[in-house]
């Protein structure tokens, strides 16, 4: 099992992932959305400038923020400082769309975006249009020393729900899943990137699966519905909850039954249908993934919590990244709502042992 740190895109976060580096880390992933933090590809500079092993990704960037040769690009450059390290995490653009009131990219576009970027990381003359126009493009100075595409550059996709997770299955080396720690969320997801790379002929034990979640240990199995552990996971709770509800809005019964009505209760939480459109989503996204919203605690159950982060004691914790390991998870990567080197301690002590 490895286990992966998730950051926001912070440039003055590399000193952070140096420290997590130094206490057993293997991955480092940023958060790529502007209206959050700052840039990521400046911060992912930083963070592969300052460390030598860990590996450094986006989790996740997306195609509507940026147009593939951009991506490619900025990816290529994190592996010449970092070769070999640089992982390309891309999704639809959930957070990093609705932040600026804008839907999230369309399955379709998510795939061109990755089969451009994929193409020209293998050196590759590809096709790249914008609108009508269609054009060949390749890297024209890839020997140069301002890239790096000697050292293969991985590509997961980030899926939440069918839909992508089989995309990913298709095309990508790996899978990110947000907030599945259930075993039947995991079950769930995993079956349909197994489906995806079987009907596209690929090996499904070949894809990387793994888990972005929120961690915190309690000292009794009572302690789950209090307001510290709610404001310790609950933004991730909301989060990861909402994709999901979201992600199957057409088609709720896709949604595993034994956690239907949990996940589909956070379809609302990030609306306002009575605000102004052109402004609501600068109160509803505010503090997104940082800070735990009021009206949303009456909906933090230790059911939803336990099902999508990674709470309780240390014995139910370790239990529940066995059952991850066991479905087929081969990271759990953890994102502190709590000072980060707080986490980054309590992790190291006394989960990663449990795994060496």
């Amino acid at each position: 099992m490895d286990f992966g740190f998730v950051f926001m895109g912070d440039i003055h976060i590399h000193k952070d992932v140096k420290y997590a580096e130094d206490h057993g880390f293997s991955h480092a992933w940023l958060y790529d959305s502007q209206m959050l933090g700052s840039e990521v590809y400046a911060a992912m500079a930083l963070c592969a400038d300052r460390t030598s092993r860990i590996k450094i990704g986006p989790g996740v960037t997306n195609p509507a923020s940026r147009i593939a040769p951009l991506s490619a690009c900025g990816m290529a450059t994190i592996n010449e400082i970092a070769p070999g390290r640089a992982i390309m995490g891309i999704g639809t653009g959930n957070t990093t769309r609705r932040t600026l009131g804008m839907p999230a990219a369309k399955v379709s576009e998510l795939e061109e975006h990755v089969r451009v970027c994929r193409e020209l990381f293998d050196g590759k003359i590809t096709d790249y249009a914008e609108g009508d126009r269609h054009r060949k493009i390749k890297f024209l100075n890839p020997n140069m020393g301002y890239i790096n595409l000697k050292d293969r550059i991985p590509i997961y996709l980030a899926a939440s729900g069918p839909k992508v997770a089989q995309l990913a299955g298709k095309i990508a080396d790996g899978v990110i899943l947000f907030g599945a720690v259930h075993p039947d969320l995991v079950k769930w997801m995993i079956a349909n990137v197994r489906k995806g790379a079987e009907e596209a002929g690929r090996d499904p034990d070949k894809i990387y699966i793994l888990s972005m979640t929120a961690f915190y240990l309690t000292d009794s199995e009572e302690q789950i519905e209090t307001r510290a552990v709610r404001e310790a996971v609950g933004p991730m709770v909301a989060s990861s909850s909402n994709i999901f509800a979201l992600s199957c809005i057409k088609d709720p019964s896709a949604i595993p039954g034994s956690l239907r009505d949990d996940l589909m209760g956070f379809t609302d939480v990030y609306r306002e249908p009575d605000a102004p459109i052109e402004t609501r989503h600068l109160k509803l996204y505010e503090g997104y993934l940082q800070h735990l919203r009021d009206e949303h605690e009456a909906l933090m159950s230790k059911k939803i919590i336990q099902a999508t982060t990674l709470t309780g004691t240390r014995k139910e914790v370790l239990g529940m990244i066995d059952a991850m390991r066991d479905a087929g998870v081969h990271q759990v990567a953890v994102q502190p709502i709590r000072p980060t080197r707080e986490v980054v301690d309590q992790f190291a002590k006394e989960i990663m042992p449990h795994f060496a």
